[in-house]
């Protein structure tokens, strides 16, 4: 009797690493982190949670700033399909979440047209965390019930903002904006173009969780000037509303 070899069947782990302290990863990220036959990581992937990938594993950085052509994702999607049909695990690690504004999605989508078998790992976003290492609160029963987080990247060939800022500067309480340190200047005018107050209050979190934090102040009138004033880079989390006051009350983590 012949025994015809069976292909063992490949999958995809697209997971968040966390935003930056790789205490805050999770416990399922870190059993896939030591299993996982390859791993492709990004960027903002801390180096303490690559430095626990296995010898035996393939190791394979696939971080892209922005102004990277599109391309790069390509190569990254041909990645991910290429070894999960030789029948390995692969685990596509991203910083933060991958379903908040990490192409998670997208990737998922692109698996699921190819026949590749895929599972979704969550990961604490920096929306959440780089403001609570600041001590400021996304809602509190005094100050804010709503909560938006939003995208402040934007294409550079757009003449709009994708963001509708004038709806949503009446719609929530705080506004979380990613990927806004190039646009902030413009993300102001148009928050204050849409009638919120020039004095509300703004808090800028650099690198948070890490031991690189820094915690920018102002208001929508002054934190643009602030920030170039400061040489803050990114990554960064904006807060926008009455709880980036709340910072200098409840800051608890020492970066130092």
């Amino acid at each position: 009797m012949e025994f015809k070899a069976v292909k063992k069947a490949g999958k995809v782990f697209i997971c968040g690493a966390g935003p930056g302290d790789p205490g805050l990863a999770t416990v399922r990220a870190m059993e896939l982190v030591a299993t996982c036959d390859v791993v492709l990581y990004d960027r903002l992937v801390s180096k303490q949670i690559v430095s626990q990938i296995p010898a035996k594993s393939e190791k394979i950085y696939v971080g892209r700033s922005v102004g990277d052509p599109t391309s790069h994702q390509d190569d990254t999607n041909e990645l991910m399909v290429r070894h999960a049909s030789q029948g390995k695990r692969v685990l596509r690690l991203k910083g933060g979440d991958p379903f908040i504004f990490g192409r998670g999605a997208e990737e998922a989508q692109y698996l699921l047209r190819k026949g590749i078998k895929f599972e979704i790992v969550p990961g604490i976003t920096s929306a959440i965390a780089s403001p609570a290492y600041a001590g400021i609160p996304l809602t509190h029963r005094k100050h804010a019930s709503s909560v938006a987080i939003v995208t402040g990247h934007e294409e550079q060939e757009k003449d709009e903002l994708a963001v509708n800022w004038k709806k949503l500067a009446g719609a929530v309480d705080t506004i979380v904006v990613l990927m806004g340190i190039g646009q902030l200047d413009r993300i102001c005018q148009e928050l204050k173009k849409a009638g919120m107050k020039k004095n509300t209050k703004v808090a800028i979190i650099e690198s948070g969780t890490t031991e690189k934090q820094r915690v920018i102040n102002g208001t929508l009138h002054t934190i643009s000037r602030i920030v170039n004033e400061s040489q803050l880079r990114p990554p960064a989390v904006i807060v926008i509303g009455s709880v980036a006051g709340l910072g200098g009350e409840l800051a608890w983590f020492s970066p130092k």
